[in-house]
């Protein structure tokens, strides 16, 4: 009897996806080339189902996910949008080990999602650059055991044909001073030959994260005009080929070291570029404008790179779709900051993305909450407000403060009171959470002052510490920071 149910599973469920592929075939070639990147690690966040308005309204049909949260995939079902889902590095080992974990991955976030009329999951993302230097290798056991077990969960789930396996990489892979001379480093040589093989095989594409902003922000001596694709006083000459921006020299460093390897000529899909807007030196809105501008109108010219001329449009995630105020500040304290959007899903800059939508469309049907604002209160002795400063930043994002960010010139007042309202947002403006000793003050009066934005939360966020207990947010904040300063 079990038996005889599983095969008819199986036959359906073979019904179910050819179904979806063959009703999907027209939409493959309306895809769009760039996507993005859609991260959730945020103290405000919009519901799922307006971010998926936003993405359709502005003609963006691919979509990168860091996990599988079902509110976030539920809200695609219906939507066409091509999707990647995500697998968190933590989770490698598990997988790696039990065919049975993989399985049971496989039915509750794939699965039960690839039917008609459900979502376009094209993509499963196996850990997220889990060759990083700084991992010091603590994945690499892990990741071909663990896709070896995912592949053999979608032939069970009859959709290895439709769903693909990738593993994105950051570019600190591979290694050279030419693109002509990349090779992987030396410790994963034998892995990515492995997964590349693995990739070429069963039809995936090698994925990578290029980001020219990390290159100037690491190195003082890197050419600022070559992280640009306006031109370059810097061109790098590579034999006959001749090399004008950081993105070509960087992605054709990759294809040098896949040749060396055996694979050169596999898809290559970036999925992760961008350039942040806030938080530190270089991380600007006229920047991130000009980069991403270029980085869109030279993809999608098709010219390719000098070692892929001419190559069919790539496929590009563009990082990120949103603010995520929420993210560590350990990479720098402009991580919280990539997004195209704010974290309320109003365009930054204009941009065009190329998808016959024109610049960039503002989210709709925002619940905000009401137009009030905690600041400093200006009858008040602020000369012992340095402790309430700390906590309050300790739990809510003040990076925009930091030197070079858009709010690092507004005054020792004015630092005071964007911490204080950070914090206050974050409380969904609960009145004791302005309190501050009698410091703070809640006014209806915009503080913001030029490019320097004093936010309004959203409804419906959850809030980190509990507004019901007026010192709560003092031992939250407390903990927090210490832990931080643990870690």
């Amino acid at each position: 009897m079990v038996e005889k149910r599983l095969s008819k599973m199986s036959f359906l469920s073979t019904l179910v996806v050819v179904t979806v592929v063959v009703s999907l075939v027209g939409v493959k070639e309306a895809e769009s080339v760039i996507g993005v990147n859609w991260g959730t690690i945020a103290f405000h966040k919009l519901a799922p189902t307006t971010v998926v308005d936003l993405l359709r309204r502005n003609g963006i049909g691919k979509v990168k996910l860091f996990d599988a949260d079902e509110e976030v995939v539920r809200a695609l079902f219906g939507s066409g949008i091509e999707v990647m889902v995500g697998i968190p590095n933590e989770m490698l080992a598990t997988l790696s080990s039990s065919a049975e974990a993989a399985d049971l991955w496989v039915r509750q976030n794939v699965s039960r999602y690839v039917i008609k009329g459900g979502v376009d999951i094209r993509y499963v993302a196996v850990g997220n650059e889990p060759f990083l230097t700084s991992y010091s290798g603590q994945y690499l056991p892990y990741i071909m055991p663990a896709i070896l077990n995912l592949q053999q969960s979608l032939v069970k789930a009859n959709l290895a044909s439709y769903v693909k396996l990738v593993v994105p990489c950051n570019a600190d892979a591979y290694e050279a001073s030419l693109p002509s001379q990349g090779v992987f480093r030396s410790e994963l040589t034998q892995i990515m030959t492995q997964l590349v093989s693995f990739l070429n095989s069963n039809g995936s594409p090698f994925v990578v994260n290029i980001y020219p902003f990390l290159s100037l922000y690491n190195d003082p001596d890197f050419p600022q005009d070559y992280a640009f694709f306006q031109g370059t006083s810097h061109a790098v000459t590579d034999g006959p080929n001749v090399y004008y921006n950081a993105f070509d020299g960087n992605y054709d460093t990759l294809v040098s070291a896949l040749s060396k390897i055996g694979y050169g000529n596999i898809p290559i899909v970036v999925g992760e570029i961008g350039w942040p807007t806030d938080g530190a030196i270089g991380a600007n809105l006229t920047a991130a404008r000009a980069f991403t501008q270029g980085l869109v109108n030279h993809v999608l010219r098709s010219e390719g790179t000098p070692l892929r001329p001419k190559v069919p449009p790539m496929d590009v995630y563009l990082f990120s779709l949103l603010d995520e105020g929420a993210k560590s500040i350990l990479p720098g304290t402009f991580e919280r900051h990539w997004g195209i959007f704010s974290f309320d899903g109003q365009a930054k800059y204009a941009l065009n993305l190329g998808l016959g939508r024109g610049l960039l469309k503002n989210a709709r049907d925002v619940q905000y909450l009401p137009s009030r604002w905690c600041v400093a209160n200006p009858a008040r002795d602020l000369s012992d407000v340095s402790n309430h400063m700390k906590l309050a930043c300790s739990v809510a994002d003040c990076t925009t403060l930091n030197y070079g960010g858009s709010c690092n010139g507004i005054g020792a007042k004015g630092n005071i009171s964007y911490a204080f309202n950070s914090y206050y947002q974050l409380q969904k403006q609960n009145a004791l959470s302005c309190e501050f000793d009698g410091l703070g003050m809640v006014t209806f009066l915009d503080p913001s002052v030029g490019d320097c934005r004093f936010l309004v939360g959203l409804t419906g966020t959850s809030s980190i510490a509990s507004a019901s207990q007026p010192a709560a947010y003092f031992w939250i904040s407390a903990l927090l920071s210490t832990l931080i300063v643990l870690l």
